[in-house]
């Protein structure tokens, strides 16, 4: 099982990057994908997850609004839409499969990470 995130970088205040996390080796459609941030100092915490099937997505209150996740089945692959980014957006962000059921939970059921990918927020 491996999951990679990618399409990090340094974004101007208010832009709207893409986050992709690529799976590998497991039933895609099975299982829950979240992702997480972590800021400097601070600890990790979830922003978003999406249900095997796609229907269900849930979002930290942090996001909400701003940030859409969605999954391409064919493709086996995880996106998170982020807009309006903020500078207390800038962490390092990692994509994870788990049995995920909501924000306030989910770090503790992630069974397998992804290496994360940095997004910093900055003019």
């Amino acid at each position: 099982v491996q999951l990679q995130a990618y399409g990090g970088g340094l974004v101007q205040p208010g832009g709207s990057p893409t986050l992709s996390c690529a799976t590998y080796g497991f039933t895609f459609d099975d299982y829950p994908i979240g992702w997480f941030r972590q800021a400097p100092g601070k600890e990790r915490e979830g922003v978003s997850l999406i249900s095997g099937s796609g229907d269900f997505t849930q979002f930290a209150d942090s996001v909400k609004g701003r940030f859409t996740i969605s999954r391409d089945h064919a493709k086996n692959t995880v996106y998170l839409q982020m807009n309006s980014l903020k500078p207390e957006d800038t962490a390092v962000y990692y994509c994870a499969r788990g049995s995920f059921l909501s924000i306030a939970t989910m770090i503790n059921w992630v069974d397998y990470w992804g290496k994360g990918t940095q997004v910093t927020v900055s003019s």
